[in-house]
């Protein structure tokens, strides 16, 4: 027995309205998540394919079972295009002109040249497989967001569809499947029509799950983030320094570290306003960012402090970074209401060593910090044998116990 083709289609139609309807309401309160608009449209051109199917008893058949395939196949492909831009990914809407003509070309030429009509399902099963294995390689890659779990779960329901309408085509070239006919299905598609039904349920509740661990990602981010510079925060330095260390000591590989302060900060606010003072924040962030590699954490440690974590870097490699911040901040200047106010720093650097701790490292770089500020501030020092810049001069000073300074 099997249920009759407008009982199916008012179940798609209602479905995939409901759906669509969520999105909608998702893409307009959420103006910056793209993908929800996919998947909106992609839900509502579902239920015109439904509906524009349920005509076929009005008309000659083939009509509305070409239209209502297309719309179909276009359905899916929006809903993949959705899953592209969810991983900024380009989703070029040729490919999707591409997939939908090829469906709709295909179903037509065998409906009307060999008046096949399970070849024309067929058709239909691979022009619904083909947006699936599109977007396969994306759900299932370890990148980023990729690797989350609801990620993996569209992944895993994308190649259940695709195991469903690959079974379904497979079957029925093996002449398998029951009768089919322009106005009659078999007790085999119901079932495949009623399950796809529900996986399509499943598929969008897999992209609710994917929005989750973006936000869930985005307020862990927020957590490791300082509001005002945008750089790493104290909870994330201390992770990463403790990270680092563990790294270290297993690979024996040296790592350096600078604390930084802006000289005479607390006179900037005072004359100027705490709104100067963030706005010099901000200017020295952007300056020492365009000294640092890639791989180099800089953070905001509290107040006008900052550390930034040296990976593979030796003390005197840092020397030259700690350097070059020092003499690209004497060239700039922040910008308050027409007002230029200087930008000095005093740096104080220090390498890793086996037997020192993560406390003990920040300790020596404090130390070398407050020997630059002894020094006359807008210069760097490094703890051990310290190498201080003042202007254009420079000078050594140990910090090492006695017996181990340099003779002169």
């Amino acid at each position: 027995m099997t249920l009759s083709l407008p009982t199916l289609f008012t179940v798609l139609i209602v479905n995939f309205l409901a759906i669509g309807i969520l999105w909608a309401y998702v893409a307009y309160n959420y103006r910056n998540f793209v993908a929800a608009r996919f998947w909106a449209l992609g839900s509502l051109v579902a239920m015109l394919g439904a509906a524009t199917s349920l005509t076929r008893g009005v008309m000659h058949p083939l009509i509305p079972i070409l239209a209502g395939g297309g719309l179909m196949v276009l359905a899916a492909s929006i809903g993949a295009m959705g899953i592209k831009r969810f991983f900024n990914k380009p989703a070029s809407w040729l490919t999707v002109t591409i997939f939908v003509s090829a469906t709709v070309l295909g179903m037509a030429f065998v409906s009307t040249s060999y008046d096949d009509v399970t070849m024309r399902v067929i058709v239909f099963s691979i022009g619904q497989m083909a947006p699936l294995i599109w977007v396969l390689r994306d759900l299932f890659s370890r990148e980023g967001d990729t690797n989350s779990p609801g990620a993996r779960l569209t992944g895993y329901i994308s190649l259940a569809m695709i195991v469903i309408h690959g079974t379904r085509a497979l079957v029925l070239a093996l002449g398998y499947g029951g009768r089919i006919t322009l106005l009659e299905i078999s007790l085999l598609q119901t079932i495949v029509i009623v399950t796809m039904v529900f996986i399509s349920m499943a598929w969008n509740f897999s992209f609710l799950m994917m929005a989750i661990d973006r936000l869930r990602a985005e307020v862990a981010e927020l957590a490791l983030v300082d509001d005002l510079t945008g750089v790493a925060n104290r909870r994330h330095l201390l992770k990463r320094l403790s990270e680092q260390c563990a790294m270290s000591y297993r690979t024996a590989q040296p790592f350096a570290v600078m604390v930084i302060d802006l000289d005479r900060f607390k006179g900037i606010n005072d004359e100027h306003g705490h709104a100067a003072g963030d706005a010099c924040l901000r200017t020295f962030v952007a300056t020492a960012q365009g000294q640092l590699r890639p791989g180099d954490l800089l953070a905001r440690s509290g107040g006008d402090e900052f550390c930034v974590v040296l990976p593979f870097t030796t003390v005197r490699e840092a020397d030259s970074v700690a350097r070059r911040v020092v003499e690209a901040c004497r060239e700039r200047a922040a910008y308050w209401n027409g007002v230029g106010i200087p930008i000095t720093v005093s740096v104080g650097v220090a390498q890793w060593a086996r037997d020192i701790s993560r406390d003990q490292l920040m300790a020596n770089a404090d130390q070398a910090l407050y020997l630059a500020k002894r020094r006359g501030r807008n210069c760097y020092a490094t703890f051990g044998q310290v190498e201080v810049e003042v202007d254009i001069d420079e000078s050594v000073v140990d910090l090492a116990p006695e017996p181990m300074r340099r003779s002169a």
